[in-house]
């Protein structure tokens, strides 16, 4: 592996930079599985929150949901985007630091991308290269449903993980080290769609979209996660931000491009870099706050 790629993935992000918080998260485990199961048992994901005491839930494995506060956002992501704000809001629930033992009332609820980055944060600060990857999850469910996970280099090669909770032995794979094949990754999945070789249907974003756009999403959250910049959920490119139907078939051939690099990010790491430093369209983002409006259109 070329050492500038490792370099790379050693870097923080706007959203993984662990701030004044960098020595205690190195106080944390280095150990990948260690390390998962003990962030695990500091949050809830929102979808476990809302089917309580059931479904992944039913051994309580979670703790009983029954005791997070009622006052306190369901989905705590949008407040908490960062790696600072998480480890912030944790040890102000509860200050002495990450516990195997933490109240559900001290946990917070945050979904995979929340957990995908505050691993990567915690694995660079032990001098251990990690990305966070965004794609869809068939493991879950009958259906692949979009996802955030990470890579972690042992020396030798990526190891695909998952740290988004405790997965049942039933699932048929280790969660901390991956086949690859296990997920859908964003560039398989969307040149798949676009070859017909896919179904759609069979894709599912949590907002219940399916398909071709949640893949092309993925596509550009995948590619700015390899660029360390782990955007959120509702930042997109502006030029795509809901405007699915306003894409023409010359968009979607630029996209197949990029889709092809991705499907080997390293061997085409200086390919996208180049892109990421000269494809302004592909980086000015739109938001709920931000519209086509508040940006400067000339300097694009």
């Amino acid at each position: 592996m070329d050492q500038k790629v490792l370099d790379h993935y050693l870097k923080f992000s706007l959203f993984t930079n662990p701030g004044c918080y960098k020595d205690f998260l190195k106080t944390l485990p280095k150990n990948v599985e260690e390390l998962g199961n003990l962030v695990s048992h500091q949050i809830i994901h929102p979808v476990t929150l809302r089917q309580g005491n059931t479904n992944a839930n039913r051994d309580l494995r979670y703790g009983d949901m029954e005791k997070f506060p009622w006052y306190r956002l369901r989905f705590e992501d949008e407040a908490l985007p960062n790696v600072i704000s998480m480890v912030a809001e944790l040890l102000r629930l509860d200050d002495r630091g990450f516990l195997p033992d933490r109240k559900v009332e001290n946990k917070i609820s945050i979904t995979c991308r929340g957990v995908a980055i505050l691993m990567a944060a915690i694995l660079k600060c032990h001098g251990i290269p990690c990305r966070v990857r965004s794609g869809f999850a068939p493991y879950f469910s009958q259906t692949s449903g979009d996802h955030w996970i990470n890579q972690y280099w042992n020396g030798e090669k990526w190891i695909t993980f998952d740290a988004d909770g405790f997965f049942d032995a039933t699932i048929g794979f280790d969660q901390y080290s991956m086949p690859e094949e296990k997920f859908d990754w964003a560039a398989n999945t969307w040149l798949g769609l676009r070859s017909g070789k896919l179904k759609e249907e069979h894709f599912v974003h949590a907002g219940g979209f399916k398909g071709l756009m949640p893949a092309l999403w993925a596509v550009f959250y995948d590619f700015h996660s390899l660029m360390n910049n782990e955007t959120f959920y509702n930042q997109l490119p502006g030029y795509i931000y809901y405007k699915f139907e306003d894409l023409t078939e010359e968009d979607f051939k630029e996209i197949d491009e990029l889709a092809t690099l991705l499907l080997e990010p390293d061997n085409n790491f200086d390919k996208l870099v180049e892109i990421w430093n000269t494809k302004k369209k592909f980086r000015i983002m739109n938001s709920p706050m931000i519209g086509d409006d508040d940006h400067v259109k000339w300097k694009w």
